[in-house]
């Protein structure tokens, strides 16, 4: 949004921009909740025969209709940012979440519940779409680096509300609560002024002083607003057509980026231990239930993932990174082993490591918070110029989706025709190749304001 000087100025204030991504988190929180519903509610429908009539292959595929949801999405409204505004566009995110939360009130069958779960992927592309982006826009690089990260950490806070909520709750009574979340959340967003570069690029100058005024608490913005001008017009001064998206090697570059950094989410375990965490608890023989176990998991991803923003402005973004793949590929190997060892060689008595799993798991989600945890989304609102910006989210949102369809899916047939120990060293050997990959593909942009990142991508030949 401003300069670093601006940032620095004794007059300006950082709590509205932190009050604005905290408030703006609360759907993510929402959305963290419902792409995991089926951590604890997979389980039950297909055991419940009286309320659902649900088989376990059926239930499979929870999992495949929220990416073609976020790929529907992707395709239909990537130039809605745009259109009506980062602001608007978020408050419209809400339509899909009150949609999700109240089919599997009322859903009785599979396709209610496969429609809900692709309901919940429309979602999750609008807040990929508009959510990093208005972060991106309202704070400076101080407050974006530091605070930025409550977006990833809502996210998991969801994961772990849902799991200790559902685990305790059912169905009806779980989705009860969470419809308060989107109402919560319009009302203090509603409150929120719209991003000031969206005004700029709208020609809405006045609009765009008030916006800067309101998250800096300054009376004179002059010199921030004319920084932020300078920036936003430069940058929409380039064509930004769908050619230049990937012809202009500055525009390559930062794509190639977005999409290495949530593919390396995936292949690091991500989204399979997210929606299959009982599943795997229950198959590894442990002697904690697969509902404490997954409240466990979530709670510690909750948990452990604020230490990471203090850790990207102390040692920045690639660096956190290459040190989260490495180890997380080591964490994969040791729940390949055990689950190697526990199916497949009779000859090994695995009754005193049942323990093994979880503390795999629990390794895994330190090493995970480190820096893969929230390094793609907050990078997610840095990388693009404001030109091409909804275009290089749209194409990241679809591969994250043809993404995350391949790899659940994966798992599942890995795991129940090859074994459990599959999946996770195959997460080990490609997490382990990311963290060389990363030096290659993954740009700095530790303290920088969004036009500096764009002007050091150009100088290097991006």
């Amino acid at each position: 949004m401003v300069t670093e000087n601006a940032s620095k100025s004794s007059e300006s204030q950082k709590w509205p921009q932190i009050l604005a991504i905290l408030i703006v988190s609360i759907t993510s929180l929402n959305n963290g909740a419902m792409f995991s519903w089926t951590s604890p509610f997979m389980l039950t429908v297909t055991e419940d025969k009286v309320n659902y009539n649900i088989t376990i292959e059926e239930a499979s595929y929870f999992t495949v209709f929220p990416p073609l949801g976020i790929l529907t999405a992707s395709l239909a409204f990537f130039n809605l940012n745009d259109l009506i505004g980062r602001k608007w566009t978020l408050m419209v995110l809400t339509l899909p979440q009150f949609t999700f939360w109240i089919t599997t009130i009322f859903a009785r069958n599979v396709y209610v519940f496969y429609f809900a779960r692709f309901v919940s992927g429309m979602s999750d592309a609008a807040m990929f779409f508009s959510l990093p982006v208005y972060i991106g826009e309202i704070s400076t690089p101080k407050v974006r680096g530091t605070w930025g990260n409550l977006q990833t950490f809502a996210y998991y806070l969801g994961t772990f509300s849902i799991n200790s909520i559902g685990s305790f709750l059912g169905v009806k009574q779980t989705a009860y609560i969470f419809l308060s979340l989107p109402v919560l959340f319009l009302v203090g967003f509603s409150m929120m002024p719209e991003s000031p570069y969206y005004y700029i690029m709208k020609g809405e100058h006045a609009e765009a002083k008030k916006s800067i005024r309101w998250f800096l608490k300054k009376d004179i913005v002059e010199e921030e607003f004319l920084q932020t001008k300078l920036d936003v017009e430069r940058q929409i001064s380039e064509s930004g057509t769908w050619k230049d998206l990937f012809y202009i090697r500055s525009n390559r570059k930062a794509l190639l980026a977005a999409v290495f950094l949530r593919y390396a989410q995936h292949m690091a375990g991500l989204t399979v231990l997210q929606t299959y965490t009982q599943i795997i608890f229950a198959r590894s023989g442990g002697s904690l239930s697969p509902q404490i176990s997954a409240i466990i998991y979530s709670g510690l991803l909750c948990g452990f993932n604020p230490m990471s923003g203090l850790l990207l402005e102390k040692v920045g973004r690639r660096k956190s990174f290459m040190a989260s793949c490495f180890f997380c590929a080591f964490a994969s190997l040791v729940e390949a082993i055990y689950f190697y060892l526990n199916d497949n060689v009779t000859s090994v008595n695995m009754d005193s490591v049942r323990w093994i799993p979880l503390c795999g798991v629990v390794g895994w989600i330190i090493f995970f918070s480190v820096g893969l945890s929230s390094v793609p989304t907050l990078m997610l609102g840095e990388l693009f110029s404001a030109s091409i910006k909804t275009k290089g989210l749209c194409v990241t949102n679809i591969c994250f989706a043809l993404s995350s369809f391949f790899h659940t899916y994966l798992f599942h047939l890995l795991s129940t025709y090859v074994g459990m120990y599959c999946p996770f060293l195959v997460y080990s050997i490609v997490s382990l190749a990311n963290t060389a990959l990363t030096l290659w593909i993954i740009p700095e942009t530790r303290g920088r304001t969004l036009e500096q990142i764009q002007q050091e991508l150009k100088s290097k030949g991006a």
